[in-house]
């Protein structure tokens, strides 16, 4: 009540000044302009002072249009402050913490506070959705650390009770849940740097087919096990990037394809097209469905979770190649392969030193 009032008062005041001064400002200006017109135009019998009859009129027009300008200055005022009350109740709400709090702006005549209603609105739902999603991913992760800590504890007290015996098969078991830990910690902590972007990478110049040479040897034994034939169909391209997390971002999507494509082959293709470029992971099918298309890119997200935990994955592998890929100032994106299956595309700027690489 004590800022209203306040406002109100210098509001009240302001108009009231400004009442005064505007009507003695006519007046005298009136007056002046009258004693310049006699003056070059003289006439008899005229006298250029005031008489206490102009004072008096003076005096009757104030007290007239002084009560006009209190009664259009308080409706001003409450016109002015009915929002601005709105908004200051729920700043201070949402300060004490209750996010669904918004200020509401009844008379939207007064443009530039309706806009800043709005403004504060919006700025308070986002504030309320992050605030949500930060509780999601908090649930999330503590779900996707209890099973393998589950399984750690229980396993390390049933060989301390002696009901298991802590031979080598064991042991590799425990070191499979303490790796799953640590990929999930990395892709957490990956994740989080990108999405405040402290993200450290080391920019420079790279063949890009030469690193996917390299990589496709690497994981070509894996997937032959598994039923997969790579095939590479790859433009010599110098390109300005971090060449760790290309290959780290190039290893997810292949273990995607791995994860949920049907046994065919997995093809890496990259090409120049329309100033960009574009290194793609592509497979034989079945694809996603429109409805894990549209959040394929959400973290913890899954297509099938059970064949899923049995390879290892922990559901943020596609958010942890859209955050390597955006860091780069690219894009990631998802379409239909031409053989019917998924097609994960990484779509990078073509930069000055971007070029077809030659031998010397």
């Amino acid at each position: 009540m004590g800022p209203r009032a306040g406002l109100s008062r210098q509001i009240l005041i302001a108009m009231s000044a400004i009442t005064v001064t505007a009507g003695l400002l006519v007046f005298f200006g009136t007056y002046l302009a009258y004693t310049a017109i006699v003056a070059l135009y003289p006439m008899p019998e005229q006298d250029g002072g005031l008489t206490s009859l102009d004072f008096v009129i003076v005096g009757a027009l104030i007290l007239v249009t002084l009560p006009i300008a209190a009664l259009v200055s308080l409706r001003l005022a409450r016109r002015i402050l009915e929002p601005l009350e709105s908004l200051a109740l729920s700043a201070r709400r949402i300060t004490a913490g209750d996010l669904t709090a918004r200020a509401s702006a009844a008379d939207r005549a007064l443009g530039e506070t309706a806009v800043l209603i709005d403004d504060f609105n919006t700025m308070a739902q986002r504030l309320q959705d992050m605030a949500a999603d930060m509780a999601l991913w908090n649930a999330t992760i503590a779900h996707e650390l209890r099973t393998p800590l589950t399984i750690l504890k229980g396993r390390l007290q049933g060989m301390i009770d002696g009901v298991f015996e802590p031979d080598e098969r064991s042991l590799q078991g425990l070191i499979l849940q303490v790796d799953g830990l640590a990929r999930l910690v990395e892709d957490l902590r990956t994740v989080t740097l990108a999405d405040s972007g402290h993200l450290d990478l080391h920019i420079e110049p790279i063949r890009l087919a030469w690193e996917i040479e390299q990589m496709a040897e690497f994981m070509a034994h894996d997937l032959r096990a598994g039923g997969f034939r790579l095939e590479l169909d790859l433009a010599d391209l110098v390109v300005d990037a971090d060449a760790a997390r290309i290959r780290q971002a190039l290893l997810a999507l292949v273990t995607n394809a791995r994860r949920y494509a049907v046994r065919g082959t997995i093809t890496l293709r990259l090409a120049e097209h329309d100033g960009e470029i574009r290194l793609s992971v592509a497979d034989e099918g079945p694809g996603l469905s429109p409805e894990m298309a549209a959040r394929v890119f959400d973290p913890f997200v899954r297509g099938d979770a059970v064949r899923s935990r049995e390879l290892g994955g922990n559901g943020l592998g596609l958010s942890v190649v859209r955050a390597i890929v955006e860091a780069h100032g690219g894009r990631l994106r998802y379409r239909r392969a031409p053989e019917g299956g998924a097609l994960f595309e990484m779509v990078f700027a073509k930069t000055k030193r971007s070029s077809v690489a030659h031998d010397a």
